[in-house]
Formats: structure tokens, sequence, C-alpha cells
């Protein structure tokens, strides 16, 4: 293959693709992917990649700037892969991701929203209470990268701190990569996640080799220091275990709903607390769940929903796929005192037809599957008495294509659908529709 040709070119940036890159066009029709531009800009951008059906390029000059074009206030934007939006005015994001919604229901799906919801928004900094970073020891820089991967995901972003973790943690980035340097283990770490409750932070650290005494010793200081909950994970998810004696509990607060969810340091939980809480309140506002009805709370977790559910329903039902999380959700409606909020561990990809909660008659059905939507769930469901769905969604491409199946071939009309910011500054959509009979 003729290798890559790299001279700048200029373009006029037509739209903006589903992942916030600029979308601009050859003489011939081709696209080109920018990354770095916006709509309405003209800029000169250099090549990095080619394929048959599109050509891939980053912006190295504005030449024309588009009035929502402001200044990152990252200044490791460009080359962390963490955010793709800073660039863009936060008003102008959530607008771009409400265009990507509406244009996946048209295209995908065949199907228009009755009413488009005002877009769900909370605060865009210091809002990622759960991720992970990589490690990498770089011997050529003589020093460890803790980060998000580059926008090359072959590379670590060499972070000093990040402005949409939460600050505890995204302002210690630098002081956790020097702490990792300092260990014997630095070249058998591969990552560290980060968790956060209302009132405890965690870390756990990946380890691949056991780690020395000195090692356990730094990590323990550290945690004391900071004010983190410090877990070892040397092998599977099941592995991980604190580093001394007891962790503190963790767990997060619906104050609206008087529930209080405890989870472990790998556990799934919603990224954005602020906007959580709103999203509750607008999902159990749109379900509309009576004191006499059923309700079917499928892809539940830890019951982020079904026990805000149970505090007005007859009775909850909530399935998962994870059994660990099942367990916890349980636990948790104990501890909450709800009786009416029963869990099963399913997986919802395979075929639940002989389950006893699939037979049981619901009255309304809520659902937050992961990315790869809810296709195979919708198909077996005896829908007939659920007269009212309420579909949470993080990729409107897999919302678009079910919204497909309900509304021409279940006989459900799409009363209404809006997005939700819950991840500020990135190109993730996440998004919630409204389906009745």
């Amino acid at each position: 293959m003729a290798r890559l040709d790299r001279t700048p070119f200029q373009t006029r940036i037509l739209d903006l693709s589903h992942d916030g890159r600029g979308v601009a066009r050859r003489e011939d029709g081709k696209a080109v992917f920018v990354s770095g531009a916006l709509p309405g800009e003209t800029v000169l951008a250099e090549p990095t990649a080619r394929s048959r059906r599109f050509d891939e390029a980053r912006t190295v000059q504005v030449l024309e700037a588009s009035p929502d074009r402001v200044q990152p206030r990252c200044p490791h934007f460009g080359t962390c892969g963490g955010c793709v939006l800073q660039h863009l005015a936060e008003d102008k994001q959530i607008v771009a991701k409400q265009r990507v919604l509406l244009e996946n229901l048209e295209r995908i799906g065949k199907v228009a929203p009755g009413a488009v919801l005002p877009p769900l928004t909370a605060g865009s900094w210091g809002y990622r209470r759960k991720g992970r970073f990589s490690v990498r020891r770089v011997n050529k820089k003589d020093k460890t990268l803790v980060g998000f991967r580059e926008q090359d995901p072959r590379f670590v972003a060499d972070l000093r701190q990040c402005h949409t973790v939460i600050p505890q943690i995204g302002m210690k980035i630098e002081a956790l990569a020097a702490l990792v340097d300092s260990l014997q283990a630095r070249e058998s770490i591969p990552q560290i996640e980060f968790i956060a409750g209302d009132d405890a932070i965690a870390l756990t650290v990946r380890h691949l080799e056991p780690l020395a005494e000195a090692d356990r010793a730094a990590l323990a200081a550290f945690g004391r220091e900071h004010g983190f909950a410090i877990f070892l994970q040397p092998k599977g998810p099941d592995s991980v275990h604190p580093l001394e004696g007891k962790a503190p509990a963790l767990s997060f607060r619906l104050p609206q709903w008087d529930v209080e969810l405890a989870f472990e340091p790998l556990d799934f939980i919603q990224v954005n607390a602020r906007l959580n809480d709103r999203m509750i309140a607008l999902a159990l506002e749109m379900l509309d769940a009576q004191p006499g009805e059923r309700v079917l709370d499928l892809f539940c977790g830890l019951g982020n929903f079904t026990l805000p559910l149970a505090r007005g329903a007859a009775e909850v039902v909530g399935v998962e796929g994870d059994a660990g999380l099942v367990a916890r959700a349980r636990a948790n409606a104990q501890r909450n005192g709800l009786a009416n909020a029963q869990f099963f561990a399913a997986d919802l990809t395979q075929d639940q037809r002989g389950t006893p909660w699939m037979r049981q008659g619901f009255d309304k059905l809520l659902l937050d599957p992961p990315r790869s939507g809810a296709d195979e769930v919708l198909r077996q469901l005896p829908l007939k008495g659920i007269d009212r769905i309420v579909y949470v969604s993080c990729h409107p491409g897999s919302l678009a294509r079910d919204a497909g199946f309900l509304v021409h071939e279940r006989g459900y009309r799409l009363v209404s659908a809006g997005v939700m910011d819950m991840f500020p500054h990135t190109a993730h959509v996440e998004s919630i529709a409204l389906f009745e009979r």
C-alpha cells in the first residue's frame, strides 16, 4: 500500500459526526473525518489515515472559526481520548447529541417522537465518579503514565489533572503517577480503577505480580494521606480485596426516595451522580407507576431505578445478568426496608421464556440496557398487558432499532424522547424514550 501523504489540505467542515469529529468532503465526494474541527469552520487538516470508504485527518490550524468554538479548559485536550467536545460550547454539545438521537430514530428505526423532551443536564465539570485509568511505565520518558488512553488508543495520555473526573481524584493524577513510579511493581500494574460513594472513594490497583511489602506500605500510606480506600486486584474481578483490614462501606444516597445503594469497587454505577438523580426522577415521572401496579425493571443493576420505583408501585421485579449485582440489589432492598422489590439473575440476551418472572404479568416496563440494546428480550416479553414503557439508553443506534420494533411490530407509539448529558464533553449520547400503546 502506498505511504500516506501527510501534506495538510484546506477544507470546509459541513457536519459533526456521532463521535465528535468534523465531517468534510473531498472533491470526489469521499468523506473525511477531521478531529478538532466544528461545523461551519474552514480548517487546515493533516491526513492521519485512509480507507476505501472514508479518510481521517486532524486539525492543524483553524482558518475560520465557528461562533460555537470555545477555548478547551483542559491542557490535555486534543491528545487525551477522554473528551472530544471541549472545544464546542456546552449548550451546543447537547444540541449536537440531540440531533444524533433524532437522526438515529429516523434513519434506523423509521420513527419520530411525538415530542422532543428538553435536554436533561446537571453541570459539566468534575462529574465522573467512576472510571479506569490505564498505567504504563515509559522508560524513554523515565516516568510512569497514569491516565485515559490517547485518541490513538495505543498510547496512555500523560495527564497531570482531569477536569471531568471528581476533583478528589482528577486533581491528584500527578501524585498517583508518582506513587506508581516509586513502586517496585511499576512495570506490572496495567490499570487503576476509581469509584466514589458519598462518603468514601476506592482505588482498585490491578497487579500482575505479587506486591512486595514496601509497595504495600507505600500504597497504604498514599491511601491514608489522600483519603482513598485502596483495593488490590491480583487476578479477575472476584479477586478484589482491601489492601488493609476492613474496607469502608461504599454507597450513595438517593434522598428524594429515602434510598441508599451499597456497591463494591468494580460494580457498575451511573458515572454522573447529579445527572443520575435527575434521570431517575424523570424516568419515574414518565413511567407514572401507580400504587396498585406491578413494574418490571430490566437490566436493573444494583436497583438504581428499582428501589425508587418500589416506593410508589405495588411490586417491582428487577432482572439483571450479573449475579453479584443481583445479590447486592437484594441486600439493598432489605437494607432500605423494601419488601415489594424482587430480583432475579438472568442473561437477557438468551431465551428467558420459561422463567417464572417472565410469566408474572406486568403493567409497566422500565429498561436500561447496555450498548447492544434490548432486542432479544423485547422479542420474548409478553407485552400484551404492558401499556407504558420507559427506555433509558446509552446508545442511540440500539434504541432506534428497538424503537422501530416496538412501533412497527408491537403496536406502540413513541410518545416522547430526549437526551441526557451523562457524559459532558464526550460524544457519548444518553437518552430516554416513552412508548405507549
